[in-house]
This record gives C-alpha cells, structure tokens and sequence, in this order.
C-alpha cells in the first residue's frame, strides 16, 4: 500500500504554506519524498484562482487591508475562495501516475473524502452535478481547486468548520452567487484539529494509501538536503 504523510501545520500564513507546497512537489516529483497531505488552517485571506475574474473580489485592496485580508493570485484551478480561521485547508500533494491519470476522478475523490467525513458529523452532504465543490442543499461548505505538474497535485480543499462566514461578503465564492455553510451553522461541535485527523482517516480509504502523521519538522531532511543542493 502506497504511504502518505499527513502534516499537521496549525496556522500558517498562506505565503509561507505556499512556499511549503511548492518544495514538497519539487521534492515529490524528484521522488525524495512520498505523498503529503497537508492540513492547516490560514489566517485572513483571499486567493485568485488562474482562471478566476477580479470582478469577483467585492472589496477595494484598502477595504481589505483595513479588515486585515490578505490577497493572492495562485496558480490552482476554480476562481476566488476566502480562507480563514476555523476553516480545515488541505492540501494533497500526490503523484497521480501512482493512483489515477484522471483528474476528474482525483477531484471527484476528494470530494467523496469529505462527503463521508461529514456523515460522521451527521451532515448529508453531497454534490451538485456540473460544479465542484461539496454542498449541503444548495449551501456550499468545501470549495475544492487544484493544480497539477508532470502528475503531482497541489492546493486542495478548503472545509468551513466554524469559519465566520461574514468574511465571505467580500467575494463571490468560486464565482457563483450561492450561500455557503459551515459545520457549526449545521449542528457540529468540532474543532479544525479534529476535523482534520477525521479528514485524514477518509482520505486514507478513498485514495488506498496508509495515512503516516508526520512528526519531524515541516521540512523533511531529504527536502532540505535536496534544497541545500539548489
């Protein structure tokens, strides 16, 4: 069975995991590493994806500095997203030719691994065909958006557990005028920490990989032997 380590980084600033996933793909494609998964949660912020609108964000760069929002343009897939405290951010960094050369079947697989996470929560969650994501009725409650590299995933999934919600007045969420939800909002009392190891046992099945936490620093020695190399 393939491996596949599981980071617990608490809260990040979005640059800094950034950065952390970029290294870990590198790391990853070169073979010094096996899967990641990792799970943190950001403060403040909104990201662009690479083929979102601006028209999208509803906020003027003051408004949102003076709200204490940071902004950033990434490469991922899917449009504008809010992260913040109280919400489980993932970020699988997978060699697909390990598992499936199919990206809808990778997405429709994360989905899945929240979908049945939710149910131990006793939300029913599921899916709205033609868009991406996990819904609750019609209340969106993970936003997904990825990016790919010879096979080797990044971004991932972003899960509302007791996010403020009113942050999310500043954009239109992945681009679609539709509500969105947390776990919280719906009844469940869990915090981001527990979420995630819950999230990380599901992933585990969906994707036939053994979940290893991951102990030593975020900086694996093989990654930091590789980037004394560089």
């Amino acid at each position: 069975m393939r491996k596949c380590a599981v980071r617990e980084l608490g809260r990040m600033e979005y640059g800094a995991a950034l950065g952390l996933q970029r290294r870990l793909v590198e790391a990853r494609k070169a073979g010094a590493v096996p899967d990641q998964l990792l799970l943190v949660e950001h403060p403040h912020v909104i990201t662009l994806g690479r083929n979102g609108h601006l028209e999208n964000l509803l906020a003027s760069q003051q408004v949102l500095e003076r709200a204490g929002i940071a902004f950033y343009p990434t490469d991922r897939g899917g449009d504008i997203t809010y992260h913040g405290p109280g919400q489980l951010v993932g970020y699988p960094i997978l060699d697909l030719r390990e598992w499936r050369r199919d990206v809808g079947a990778y997405v429709r697989s994360l989905e899945q691994a929240l979908i049945d996470m939710l149910a131990d929560y006793a939300i029913a969650a599921g899916r709205i065909p033609r868009l991406t994501g996990v819904w609750v009725g019609e209340r969106k409650i993970a936003a997904i958006g990825v990016h790919l590299s010879r096979w080797v995933t990044s971004h991932g999934f972003a899960l509302n557990v007791d996010t403020d919600l009113s942050y999310f007045q500043y954009i239109v969420p992945c681009g679609l005028s539709r509500p969105v939800a947390s776990m919280a909002q719906l009844g469940a009392r869990a915090g981001v920490a527990e979420v995630g190891r819950a999230l990380a046992g599901h992933f585990g099945r969906v994707f036939d990989c053994e979940m290893l936490p991951e102990r030593a620093p975020a900086e694996a020695p093989a990654l930091a032997a590789q980037e004394r190399e560089n």
